[in-house]
């Protein structure tokens, strides 16, 4: 696992984003320059003054931004320029309790949307963030604010939104209209077409309806979205429908995200009576994956193994899950498809890493 929060020893009492520098031949005003790397710690200056992150080790933080805090001595790496997986957490609070979440809500909000907006302005070339919660629009007017003004200085950064989509309005349309936003793909979970199986498992009464409303008013805006599905026991047997309501009235999504369960948060100590085991019975899926193509709508399967899945199904597998936190089991170092493969979250019982390398 690659850790993103290092101990940081820094002057001043103030928090600053900065972007890392090993030359500063090209160096701006924000940006903070190597004096001396000792292997362990590395030693910068900046526009705020010096600063020491130790923990770096052979990882490279060459051109990453960071954003220091004096009084706790810490310094977090918002994004890493050699990495494809940066996402900004904007909320923890979120007005669903979904039994699988990974980030279990809390009743607290620390407003960062300035240090998200700054770290934007200095991403690479092309990047593209991602942003996470909680639930992100609950603060609909600062995640709006967010896009567009990075839009503004940065119309090359791209981003991908995770949302319950119980929040959208009929106003928000004109707004999701505009240039900004065509840069933006909403990841949006639906777990069922029956309202009853999805509104238990995001234990929310009237979710479900509440989505389709939101899902035609992004329709209606063109707004691009990534439809994504939780494989759990309770809805698995589910999945062919989902499929057939997608090939009817979602055929505009730009992917359907089929995925498997994540063994931490709420899912940590029920992982055995939710997690659906697809080596055991594929077909659910199967059926899901085979009617979304013949309907032309790209699926893809998040968190599985290559090895779990059948041979012919391999194609839809995406190394899905973030670099900073995957793992490999030992039987993997000799698999030819490892480099393809998403492999294992950090937190995945060691007893259920069962491969087969190819």
């Amino acid at each position: 696992m690659i850790p993103l929060v290092h101990p940081c020893r820094a002057e001043g009492e103030k928090r600053f984003v900065t972007r890392l520098r090993y030359d500063d031949a090209e160096a701006e005003g924000r940006d903070s320059h190597l004096l001396m790397d000792t292997g362990n710690k590395m030693l910068f200056s900046g526009q705020h003054g010096l600063f020491e992150i130790e923990g770096t080790g052979k990882d490279s933080f060459d051109r990453d931004i960071v954003v220091v805090d004096p009084v706790k001595a810490s310094a977090e790496r918002l994004v890493r320029a050699n990495s494809e997986h940066n996402t900004f957490l904007v909320t923890e609070r979120c007005d669903q309790l979904c039994v699988m979440c990974s980030q279990p809500p809390k009743k607290h909000h620390t407003d960062r949307f300035e240090e998200y907006r700054q770290a934007a302005e200095l991403a690479p070339f092309g990047a593209m963030l991602g942003i996470s919660g909680g639930e992100p629009t609950l603060y609909k007017a600062e995640l709006f604010d967010l896009v567009e003004s990075t839009f503004a200085s940065r119309p090359d950064v791209s981003w991908h939104i995770l949302s319950n989509a119980q929040h959208f309005e009929m106003s928000d349309v004109e707004r999701l209209c505009r240039p900004a936003f065509k840069r933006v793909t909403w990841g949006i979970p639906l777990y069922s077409t029956d309202p009853d199986v999805h509104d238990t498992i995001v234990a929310k009464q009237g979710a479900h309806t509440r989505l389709e409303e939101s899902l035609a008013l992004l329709m209606s805006s063109a707004a691009q979205i990534e439809l994504r599905t939780v494989v759990l026991q309770s809805n698995a047997e589910h999945l062919p429908k989902i499929a057939n309501f997608v090939a009817r009235y979602l055929r505009f999504i730009v992917q359907w995200s089929i995925m498997q369960l994540e063994n931490i948060g709420f899912a940590k100590n029920r992982f055995d009576i939710l997690y659906f085991d697809h080596s055991s019975d594929f077909a659910p899926i199967a059926r899901a994956i085979d009617m979304s193509t013949l309907f032309g709508v790209d699926a893809a399967l998040f968190n599985f193994t290559l090895c779990s899945v059948p041979e012919s199904y391999r194609s839809y597998c995406a190394a899905s899950i973030s670099d900073w936190k995957r793992k490999f089991a030992g039987r993997c170092n000799r698999c030819s498809g490892r480099n393809d493969c998403s492999g294992f979250f950090e937190w995945h019982p060691e007893g259920k890493m069962e491969v087969k390398p190819l």
